[in-house]
C-alpha cells in the first residue's frame, strides 16, 4: 500500500483535536538520512507541521516463551491428631510472545508569522500503528494515535 498512514492527535489541556499523517513506509526503523525530506504532517487547528520521524529497532519479550512445571509438597502435625499431608503439581505454559516494537521520536515545526516546535516520542509496530505523546514550546502535551 502507498497510501499515507493517518491518525489522530489531542490536546490533553483542551481536548482539541488534529490529524498526523505519515508518509507510507516512514514508521520502519531505517538508517538515518538527515538530509531525507519530511515525512509527517500533522494539523491542528490552523497550523500545519512538518517533520521527520526516525526509529529504532525494537524487540520481542524479553523473556523467551516457555513450559514451567511446579511441584509442591506439604505436611502438618498437631498435638494429638493425625496430621495432614499435601501434594500438588501446576504446570504453565508459559507467557505468549509480544509483537515486537519500535520506539522512535518525529521533531516537526510550523513555519510563518507564529513559528513553532513539537517534539513526539513514538511507539510504532510492524503495521506500523502506534501510540505517542508530543510537547509543544510551551509545555502543552498532545496525544497521539494512528
Amino acid at each position: 500500500m502507498t497510501t499515507p498512514q493517518t491518525g489522530r492527535i489531542v490536546n490533553t489541556r483542551t481536548g482539541q483535536e488534529g490529524t498526523v499523517t505519515f508518509v507510507r513506509g516512514s514508521l520502519n526503523a531505517r538508517l538515518p538520512d538527515v538530509f531525507a525530506p519530511d515525512n509527517a504532517t500533522i494539523v491542528i487547528g490552523d497550523r500545519t507541521y512538518t517533520g521527520r520521524t526516525y526509529l529504532l529497532d525494537g524487540v520481542a519479550s524479553p523473556l523467551p516463551a516457555g513450559s514451567s512445571l511446579s511441584v509442591g509438597f506439604g505436611a502438618s502435625t498437631g498435638g494429638g491428631n493425625a496430621g495432614d499431608f499435601g501434594f500438588g503439581t501446576r504446570f504453565d505454559t508459559g507467557r505468549p510472545r509480544l509483537a515486537p516494537t519500535r520506539t522512535g521520536n518525529l521533531i516537526a515545526r510550523v513555519q510563518g508569522d507564529a513559528p513553532g516546535l513539537l517534539t513526539c516520542t513514538l511507539t510504532v509496530d510492524a503495521q506500523e500503528r502506534g501510540i505517542g505523546e508530543c510537547f509543544d514550546g510551551a509545555g502543552t502535551r498532545y496525544a497521539l494515535q494512528f
